[in-house]
């Protein structure tokens, strides 16, 4: 395993879902103060993957600057406002969904490892066929 290699995908996609989510917040800004921004925001945001962050905003710098640097802002603010909480938050939920995934699956090993029901009376042939009781 390659923990910086890791760790340096794993900061390039927070970084490209935190562009997302900085589009979506100046969307939802936009609509309310300047609905046809948010209108060609939106529409540009459809046509251009958002999944590469970097992409998206060298190609929103040619089309509108200001609204690339208003994205780098809130990017930026939304970064310092989840970074400190995220590293507690993701061992927590991966540590919850790990206990819930060992959970289901020694339920599942149990419940195709159990063995029929055996009871004494299963275990004795029916009382036609044992020849020692008379009927």
């Amino acid at each position: 395993m390659y923990p910086k290699k890791v760790a340096n995908d794993t900061a390039k996609v927070l970084q490209s879902y935190l562009t997302y989510q900085a589009v979506r917040t100046i969307i939802e800004q936009l609509s309310e103060t300047n609905p046809s921004l948010a209108l060609w925001l939106s529409e540009y945001s459809s046509g251009n993957r958002v999944q590469d962050g970097e992409a998206y905003l060298q190609g929103l710098m040619q089309e509108n600057k200001e609204l690339m640097l208003r994205v780098l802002t809130v990017r930026a603010h939304l970064a310092e406002t989840i970074l400190e909480l995220l590293p507690s938050m993701v061992m927590a939920q991966i540590e919850q969904s790990n206990t819930d995934h060992r959970r289901q699956l020694l339920e599942r090993l149990t419940r195709t490892a159990e063995p029929a029901s055996t009871s004494v009376d299963d275990l004795s042939p029916p009382e036609s066929e044992n020849p020692d009781v008379p009927d």
